[in-house]
């Protein structure tokens, strides 16, 4: 974690008008402090204030984790006895001076519990969302984020071509993500993985994130696996859909529609345009084709600490792309109780277009 992170949060609090972020256990608390922290019934918040100091709200048993530091941090440790929780949280309201001031919160990674404890530590303080200024910090990523990326992609790839080999007829959702689970650590990739591997054949390759089932895969299927490495709390998220055996006139020509509606997405990604412009690229050939009432989600989402996060690949989407954000773009098509192909790549933008750090095949392979 470098010096340099936090000057930006203290920057960003001014431009945005916040006296102060409020993070608990995240991405965006990892990416502000390098420390780790998992959610547990035990609440851990760090204070940023805007003139640069932080305070940290802990477990005693957790502050080991601040031995090394590079940065100051005030720490804020409280014992096991949670009625004394609500005056640690004051004792580090106090210090910051946070009383009846703007404190931003995480709306998606903030739970109820450090809501109210902050509420209660600090009753005349206003805590607004700072979810847009979160993303000012995080969106653009430097060479070495982009290096990690790349690293989870290969790390995914190789996960993936080291479970092939074991697809075929009559083998399960749940046997090949079980495979692609153990290839995934083997291969390199930190836990937590991203997510949980997705892997749905035939008519389950209808609903975007199935949930892997006892279902055997048949001939004339279509196999979707969508999954995903962690490198360095950085994360790919790939998909790939492959046929199993032979498959039919119409199950070919949708794979087709969505390898080109995948390649154009890519192509219209550059810095400078804003960000609809990808899935508007991504929809037209799937439009243009006749499906597109069965494109049902936009073509793409931020990647980064997170499988999803900003910027966003969707109509009406007016976000500038700027070198360094990264997305998805995974344009697919569903046919409900038949089939289903979606062809997912991890894109970075670059100073005249931008890269895909994904470089599996895109062309169909017969598996099985």
């Amino acid at each position: 974690m470098s010096i340099s992170r936090l000057k930006s949060i203290s920057n960003t609090l001014k431009e945005s008008g916040l006296d102060a972020l409020a993070l608990n256990p995240s991405p965006s608390l990892l990416y502000a402090t390098g420390l780790h922290f998992h959610l547990m019934e035990r609440p851990v918040v760090a204070l940023f204030a805007a003139d640069g100091r932080i305070a940290l709200v802990l477990p005693e048993l957790e502050t080991a984790k601040l031995n090394h530091l590079s940065y100051d941090l005030k720490a804020f440790p409280y014992n096991e006895e949670p009625t004394t929780w609500t005056s640690v949280f004051g004792q580090a309201v106090d210090f910051l001076g946070l009383g009846g001031k703007k404190i931003g919160i995480e709306p998606l990674a903030m739970r109820i519990i450090e809501y109210r404890y902050l509420q209660a530590a600090a009753p005349k303080a206003s805590l607004p969302d700072a979810t847009e200024a979160i993303a000012s910090l995080r969106i653009r990523k430097d060479e070495n984020e982009i290096a990690s990326m790349r690293k989870a992609a290969e790390i995914a790839q190789n996960a993936l071509e080291a479970t092939l080999p074991m697809i075929k007829v009559s083998v399960s959702e749940k046997e090949i993500a079980s495979e692609l689970v153990m290839q995934l650590l083997k291969h390199g990739s930190e836990s937590p993985l991203p997510f949980q591997p997705i892997v749905s054949g035939g008519p389950n390759g209808a609903n975007p994130h199935a949930t892997p089932s006892e279902r055997k895969l048949q001939e004339g299927d279509l196999l979707v696996i969508d999954w995903g490495a962690n490198c360095n709390n950085y994360v790919s998220d790939i998909t790939r859909t492959f046929a199993i055996g032979e498959i039919d006139e119409e199950y070919r020509k949708i794979y087709e529609i969505a390898q080109e509606a995948n390649a154009a997405g890519r192509a219209a990604a550059k810095p400078g345009l804003p960000a609809r412009v990808v899935d508007e690229a991504a929809r037209k050939v799937i439009d243009d084709s006749g499906y597109g009432e069965y494109f049902t989600h936009r073509t793409g989402h931020g990647i980064g600490m997170e499988g999803h996060e900003a910027p966003y690949m969707r109509a009406g989407n007016e976000r500038i792309l700027e070198v360094g954000m990264a997305f998805t773009v995974e344009p697919g098509i569903y046919l409900p109780n038949r089939n289903g192909v979606r062809i997912e790549d991890d894109m970075v933008i670059t100073a005249n277009g931008a890269e895909s750090l994904s470089t599996l095949p895109r062309e169909i392979r017969v598996l099985g």
